[in-house]
């Protein structure tokens, strides 16, 4: 791709306000080099890299409860606190001279136009599936320069939570063809591998018990997905109304003047069927 015709198909995308823009990153970029110069923060001067990961990954869950409960003022801070992260780490790469903000933004920039020979380039893409084929071709050739072997399935890192990974690897596996086609045939899927779960637990083998769990919610992830639904954010729905009914329960017993630990199960099945029809009342 030329780099004047790139440019100057950029140039229309480049606003005023871009100067502010820049200043205040470069600005934001020196408080955290403030931050971990030597007479800086001692908290901040002590992170690395291993350090932070906990925070990034808080950050990012706290960013999309944001985004699910629609609240803009929440996302836009939450955005900076995750944004403020990302730099962090990057002015620790920078100490080390292994990579600086320059070369970061430039490079990320530069993939960003290659991996878009349709908006930057002569390609044609008409739509998303065009798109994602020619991504999964250059994807290929940048695997191939980086001696990295190239697989369908991608890299999705090992870190990922697992019902998610199992659900993009499912979503990616579908693009050639290795699928259902749709859901309903999926569950006589799901009741064989129900049964060799139960086999499993009648021979007590905790390690066929692992395993055949493990397939159970691969098979599940894999409904989820066909249905058209993250199964993690599905799952997360499912907690919060399980969260709120248990603690309707606990309300209500309270009120009574009694333990829900000194409650039968039928009397708490009782509890729990009142705290649903709350649930219903309120809707």
């Amino acid at each position: 791709m030329n780099k004047e015709n790139i440019e100057s198909k950029l140039k229309p995308f480049i606003k005023d306000s871009d100067e502010l823009l820049a200043l205040r990153f470069v600005r934001l970029c020196a408080i955290m080099r403030a931050l971990r110069s030597p007479n800086g923060c001692p908290w901040d001067k002590e992170q690395t890299p291993k350090s932070l990961k906990k925070y990034i990954l808080e950050e990012a869950y706290e960013l999309l409860e944001a985004i699910d409960n629609d609240d803009n003022q929440n996302i836009m801070e939450e955005v900076g606190d995750l944004l403020f992260l990302l730099i962090f780490l990057v002015c620790i790469y920078e100490e080390e001279k292994i990579f600086n903000f320059s070369e970061l933004l430039f490079q990320t920039g530069n993939k960003m136009i290659r991996r878009h020979p349709h908006v930057f380039g002569n390609d044609m893409a008409s739509d998303a599936e065009q798109v994602i084929s020619k991504w999964r071709n250059i994807k290929k050739e940048e695997d191939k320069e980086k001696g990295r072997k190239y697989s369908i399935l991608g890299h999705l890192p090992l870190s990922l939570p697992a019902l998610q990974r199992a659900y993009r690897i499912g979503e990616r596996a579908s693009r050639i063809g290795f699928d259902w086609e749709n859901a309903i045939p999926v569950f006589d899927k799901l009741k064989e591998e129900e049964e060799e779960l139960k086999e499993a637990i009648r021979s007590d083998d905790s390690d066929a018990i692992k395993q055949e769990l493990g397939d159970v919610l691969f098979v599940v992830a894999n409904i989820s997905r066909l249905l058209g639904i993250n199964p993690e954010e599905a799952l997360s729905e499912t907690v919060k109304k399980f969260e709120s009914r248990f603690h309707f329960m606990e309300d209500m017993a309270q009120k009574r003047g009694i333990m829900l630990d000194t409650l039968s199960i039928d009397e708490l099945e009782s509890l729990w069927q009142e705290a649903k029809n709350q649930e219903s009342h309120n809707k």
